[in-house]
Formats: C-alpha cells, structure tokens, sequence
C-alpha cells in the first residue's frame, strides 16, 4: 500500500472478510456499498442526506465527468470530494464499461476506445494513459485501471481477447499514473472461464496494484453464473488486498459476494428502483404503486432510522401517484439507507463469525411476499 492508504482485516468467516480501508480522506469499514454519482451526483439525492444513509464512499464516472463538467474544472474545485461537499472516501471508474455500455458508438482497438459522445456525437478518445491523467485530475481516492468490458455469455475467443487486452492496458495503466496519493486498483476479467479469470488474477498480481476489482459481471450471465465466477477469482487475489466487484447489485448478489471474499460494492440500483417506485425492506420489497398501499399508515420498513420511514406508505404512494418528486427522492434514500443497513449487518455477521445463519435469517425476509396492512 502507498502512503495515506492500508486495508486491514479485523475478522473472518470462511472467505467472508470484515476490515477497514483507509484512504487519504477517511478510513470506511468493509464490507462497504458505495452510491453511485456518475456524474459526482448521486441521482435526486443531495449530499448531505446521502451521508445520513450511512455511506461511507461514493463512485463517480471518469468518462461521464470527462465530457461534463470536464476534468480540469473539478480539479480546480479541489477534486471531486470537494467539487461535491461529500469530503469524503471516493473512487472514480475508468469509463472501460462504456466500452460496453456504449458499444454501437464505440471502437476499440490496441490503442484505446474511441467513442462518439452521447451528448454531442463529438469523438472522445479513452486510453489508458489518458483515462489516467483524467483519473488523476478529478482527484478521487481510488482510480481505476482501463477495462475492456464485453457481453456475457460470449465467445471464449472474444471474453480471451478482452482479457488479455485488459492485461496490457493495466501495464500501460500502472506506468501512467503518478499521482501518489491515489490507489490504483487492477481489474480482474475472464468473463465466466476459470482458466482465464485466474490467469487474469496472478498477472495483474505481477505488475501489482494496492486493490483489485473483479470486473465484466452483471452483463446479462445471471446470478448463479456471476456467484461461480468469483467462486473461481477471489482464492486467486491477495488476502492482504481489498477487493471490489464491480456495478453489483442484488441484495442476494451482495450476500453472496461477501461470503466469496469480496469487500467493496456499487450499483445504480437503489436509487433506479426508488425512482421506479419499488423499495427494498429486510421483509421484501415494497412497490409503492400498488392499490392495496393506499391507505397503509405504516412506514416502509419498521425500525429504519431514514428520514422517508418518518412518513407513512399511503404519503409516500400518495406522491407517486400524484407525480410529486418528493416521492423518488424519499424512495430513493430510503434504498440506500437499506443497503447501507445490508453490508453493515453482514459485516456484524462475520464479526460474530455467524454469516451462515444471518444469509439464511436474510434470504428468508428478502423473499418474503408483499403484505398490506393488517394481512397476517
């Protein structure tokens, strides 16, 4: 680890790691679940409230940051934890997944991708050395090296390519950044092959980074294939390490990571289903549209400390309906807030060294079927 960061494990359960990782703006315990603000905003939710949820680090968007504001102005903020108010850990991705999520305006070649900006069609150029001058400009505490992200299930001729691509981008990667109060994580792809994902693994161990991410999961493999892939990568990473997945996910996804090893968390979940209407409880979800909340004073979740449960089911129905935009806001923190709740009872459960139990006690409430008031 370079200076201002270290990861320490305080325990375990099987592979499930409880600790801490500090950065230059503040130390955060793992597992964590880091809020998304692609664009250093985390969708219909101010800063100060995303911090009441719990979180302690958010994930911006080198891409996304890149084409608006652009990186020189956030540095010139201070960099992104100033540019927000948020002041504290932060982690910017590379753009290597628009590589993917852009693909019909994107060429990759030896070089880099080259995109046509979905703002303007103007051409952007993303390369290694240049992701990580962006990177280092916006400031956050943990970049990350240049990806090339492809579909799953895919050809292994194609998954192989991106690969061994990824490899040498992350060689590139780790020569261009200087900035030494900024960790740079590797990324671990392989795509759903065993072989692959552990020789992706050992090589990015090679150059050596101070973290490793397990990308290209969450592209259409489902679930089980996603929990058999890092059953494969994760005893192929350094236990002394922090390990992130990445745009994952779920609550059973989380769960399941967390007993493969893996520390570190995002996605854009929480706050899409909260705009959608649909809340998360540890008693199931909640879709707020439905009838039989019309007239339900209880809170979305009992014992939550968010703000939205201060507020009955039928106020918050009621906003929907009436298309009032307090209504996606105050869903949208009340998910985040449950996530926050989600990685801090796990990391309780491997502290105790009870993870077993509390997955069972958690998957049972997860799926339990949707209620109205009164129903027994």
């Amino acid at each position: 680890m370079q200076p201002g960061f270290a990861f320490e494990i305080a325990a375990t359960d099987g592979a499930a790691r409880a600790g801490t990782l500090t950065t230059p703006h503040g130390s955060v315990p793992t597992p964590l679940f880091m809020p998304v603000a692609t664009l250093a905003s985390v969708k219909g939710v101010d800063i100060g409230r995303v911090r009441e949820t719990g979180a302690g680090m958010v994930l911006s968007n080198a891409y996304h940051l890149h084409l608006r504001p652009g990186e020189l102005l956030v540095e010139a903020a201070g960099g992104v934890a100033a540019f927000t108010g948020w002041n504290g850990p932060t982690l910017t991705d590379s753009g290597g997944y628009q590589v993917f999520s852009l693909a019909r305006q994107v060429k990759v070649t030896e070089d880099g991708a080259f995109f046509r900006s979905h703002i303007d069609g103007s051409p952007v150029a993303f390369t290694p050395e240049n992701s990580m001058r962006i990177q280092e400009r916006i400031g956050a505490d943990v970049a990350m090296q240049m990806d090339h992200v492809v579909a799953l299930p895919g050809e292994r001729r194609v998954v192989e390519d991106a690969m061994r691509r990824s490899l040498r981008w992350a060689e590139r990667c780790r020569e261009a950044h200087t900035r030494p109060d900024q960790a740079l994580f590797g990324i671990v792809q392989g795509g759903l092959d065993a072989e692959l994902r552990q020789e992706s693994a050992e090589r990015l161990q090679a150059i050596g980074f101070p973290g490793y991410a397990v990308g290209g999961l969450s592209v259409g493999e489902g679930a089980e294939a996603m929990v058999a892939a890092l059953a494969v990568t994760t005893p192929h990473l350094p236990a002394d390490r922090p390990r992130y997945l990445m745009g994952v996910g779920q609550p059973e996804d989380i769960m399941a990571a967390v007993a493969a090893g893996i520390d570190m968390f995002d996605c854009v979940l929480p706050t899409r289903c909260g705009r959608n209407s649909l809340v998360y409880t540890f008693a199931g979800q909640v879709r707020l549209r439905n009838a039989r909340h019309a007239a339900d004073p209880r809170p979305l979740e009992e014992g939550c400390p968010c703000v939205a449960c201060r507020h009955s089911r039928s106020y918050i129905r009621h906003l929907f309906m009436a298309g009032e935009m307090l209504g996606p806001i105050l869903a949208s923190i009340h998910n985040l807030t449950f996530y926050q709740r989600l990685v801090a009872r796990l990391r309780a459960a491997v502290v105790a060294g009870r993870l077993t139990e509390t997955l069972g006690e958690l998957r049972a409430g997860l799926a339990a079927p949707e209620r109205a008031a009164g129903a027994s």
